[in-house]
């Protein structure tokens, strides 16, 4: 009798987490919003979550209009071929330096780890390269995970004999 008690407060006990765990998921579920983009910091926000939004339309307009940006269809193509990928990692921004129309922003990267015997996370550091252009800041440049590294390149032109 005592048995068949304990057995059904442990069994109580696990419908309650699994209960409070649901009413979390579906509480917490896609918080992140968009933000005023008229900043760099509000660029760069609104670019990352776009990205992890698979917004690439969204992020794509956050590009500068500068001589060899990539088109729309590479850049999304990068993305879903995974070329560039964001995964569990997020960015955070950590100093700006505006110069004019150059803004130069100090990022730290961090990655979530899904391995279970890991520390959980790690952080790298990186720079963004941003251009005051008539309709606001747009991004030139930002790290791996973020950006392709042939985005804004030159096209090679093959040299004739």
């Amino acid at each position: 009798m005592k048995q068949d008690r304990f057995l059904t407060g442990i069994l109580i006990g696990i419908a309650a987490l699994v209960v409070i765990a649901l009413v979390l998921f579906f509480v917490r579920r896609d918080t992140s919003q968009y933000v005023a983009d008229d900043t760099v910091e509000g660029v760069l926000h609104n670019y990352a979550l776009a990205v992890q939004k698979q917004d690439y339309e969204k992020a794509y307009s956050y590009l500068a209009d500068k001589p060899d940006k990539p088109s729309y269809d590479t850049f999304r193509r990068d993305f879903l071929q995974d070329y560039v990928n964001p995964g569990q990692s997020g960015i955070e921004i950590t100093d700006t330096n505006i110069n004019g129309k150059e803004a130069i922003v100090n990022l730290s990267i961090v990655y979530l780890s899904n391995d279970p015997f890991s520390g959980g996370s790690y952080n790298s550091s990186g720079n963004a390269l941003l251009v005051k252009q008539k309709d606001g800041w747009r991004i030139y440049q930002m790290p791996y995970n973020y950006w392709a590294s042939d985005w804004y390149q030159p096209t090679p032109v093959p040299v004739k004999p």
